[in-house]
């Protein structure tokens, strides 16, 4: 079974860092594309003031999970956008509030998961999958019905799958949320494949949840061994 987070605190507390989280990654964007440079280091402060406050209230893996999920984002955000150019950041850059964001929403997709039991774990994975043999058929969204297999990998070789359906929806909302203020924008078509994508692919989530997938990983493998509590499934 998947490790469980967040259970040291009461059901209210667990609802008030989701509202939290919530707060910032909608309020943070739309600042961000308001107000522009202004905007962007008040979603920054914003971010970095949630961060902090999360990673006090965290037991050890907790606190673990915050840095490593904001490291390992970190690489990636440059990797998928300044070097492969898969999407592109208003400012031509990687805001500074994106990485910890990552690790903000992973917690929020954590403590969404347990509401997840498996036949909507399953009913998500079926429309996504069915929705990806169309998007190819089409031909509006290739690499996302591609993108579509690095979920389905997750969900076959992953323990968390209640997690990465909720990443996979949470991170599909904020996609479309930040597309549509403009705080980015995904290219119409991929850099060395040549596969069209929509803006955001439908799959983006995808992304999230191979993160998601290091980070458990990465926190399993450090000395201090994450106990195995039950009721991330």
């Amino acid at each position: 079974m998947a490790p469980v987070f967040w259970q040291h605190l009461t059901v209210r507390a667990r609802q008030w860092v989701a509202l939290n989280i919530i707060a910032v990654i909608g309020g943070g964007l739309a600042l961000d594309a308001r107000f522009g440079w202004p905007g962007q280091i008040a979603a920054i402060f914003w971010t970095l003031c949630v961060f902090g406050w999360l990673y006090r209230k965290g037991t050890t893996n907790e606190r673990r999970l915050l840095l490593l999920c904001t490291a390992i984002s970190a690489v990636g955000e440059v990797v998928l956008s300044l070097v492969w150019g898969l999407y592109d950041y208003q400012f031509h850059n990687v805001p500074l509030f994106v990485p910890p964001g990552h690790a903000l929403l992973m917690t929020l997709g954590l403590l969404s998961a347990p509401m997840l039991n498996k036949p909507a774990v399953a009913a998500i994975s079926l429309a996504a999958a069915a929705w990806g043999v169309y998007a190819w058929w089409a031909g509006f969204d290739r690499f996302g019905a591609a993108l579509f297999g690095v979920y389905a990998f997750c969900m076959v070789f992953g323990r968390a799958r209640a997690l990465y359906a909720a990443m996979f929806v949470l991170a599909l909302t904020m996609e479309l949320y930040g597309t549509a203020l403009g705080n980015w924008a995904w290219a119409p078509q991929t850099r060395w494949l040549g596969l069209s994508q929509s803006n955001p692919p439908f799959s983006a989530g995808a992304f999230y949840c191979m993160l998601d997938l290091l980070v458990l990983a990465a926190l399993a493998a450090l000395p201090r061994p994450v106990p195995a509590v039950t009721g991330a499934e």
